[in-house]
């Protein structure tokens, strides 16, 4: 079998609904590194965040933040590492604006670090519990272009506040929903994707796009499992993402989807 890439979204597809890999699927991820396969993390979550479930699966390969804006091999300096970022310009104006646009948490992120001018609610994950002082977003603090512009806003102000970014801002940035329960939208660089992160990958690699496999489940994940050769839904995806896959997993995230998809696919359950 040709050398593959494996591309792994994490939330809902690599971790299960407790927000953990499992012991299969490092065991399987594994065995996929060892048979000479590469497997990348590509995901929107921040590099604070995925840090662990790259060392717990003892890669070795580039991994993929903030849905594309940031490529990097961790604990390494690796001379293909690139990222872009958006104007602190546009994080100074949306605070200037804050009580207009009924903002209620404003964090401005890059791969080391982290400013926000507020503690996020107890119910939203993802973010610290705590702010230092030197974490604390302001026009002193806020130094360099960060990587992505998280967006807390009050119920139902969720269009309202990605017009007006897209009206003011629309030639240099894009704007998404995490989706869930909480308003929360997300700023990076104009034209960020996870497909165009997974095609650069590949080229640092000289894989073919026909040997790259996608995880994923989420409307973050469609371009991605578009692009490649396979693209795997898993059980759980959304109905979007399983009509645009190749593929889905038999079994959903809690019950080891992708560890037992790959293992059979790539032949290496001995």
């Amino acid at each position: 079998m040709p050398q593959k890439l494996i591309t792994i979204d994490l939330d809902g597809t690599t971790l299960n609904s407790q927000n953990q890999v499992s012991p299969k699927t490092v065991e399987v991820i594994q065995k996929a590194t060892a048979a000479g396969h590469l497997v990348s993390i590509v995901t929107g979550r921040p590099y604070r965040i995925s840090e662990a479930i790259y060392d717990q699966l003892q890669l070795k390969t580039p991994m993929t933040n903030f849905n594309g804006a940031l490529t990097h091999i961790p604990h390494q300096h690796w001379s293909g590492e690139y990222k872009r970022t958006i104007s602190k310009a546009i994080v100074l104006d949306m605070m200037a604006n804050r009580k207009k646009l009924q903002l209620e948490m404003i964090a401005a992120e890059g791969k080391h670090t982290y400013l926000a001018d507020h503690l996020p609610p107890s119910s939203l994950g993802f973010f610290p519990t705590t702010l230092n002082q030197d974490q604390l977003l302001s026009r002193n603090s806020l130094k360099r272009n960060p990587t992505s512009m998280v967006l807390l806003v009050a119920p139902n102000q969720e269009q309202t506040v990605r017009n007006i970014v897209m009206h003011n801002y629309g030639q240099q940035v894009d704007i998404g929903v995490w989706g869930g329960p909480n308003s929360v939208l997300e700023v990076v660089s104009k034209g960020i994707q996870k497909a165009k992160a997974v095609a650069y990958i590949a080229r640092q690699y000289n894989i073919d796009r026909q040997n790259i496999i996608a995880f994923g489940d989420e409307h973050n994940d469609a371009e991605m499992l578009d692009y490649v050769g396979r693209g795997v839904a898993m059980k759980n995806a959304t109905p979007v993402i399983k009509s645009i896959a190749n593929d889905v997993t038999e079994f959903d995230n809690d019950h080891d989807g992708l560890a037992r998809y790959l293992e059979n696919y790539l032949n290496l359950a001995n």
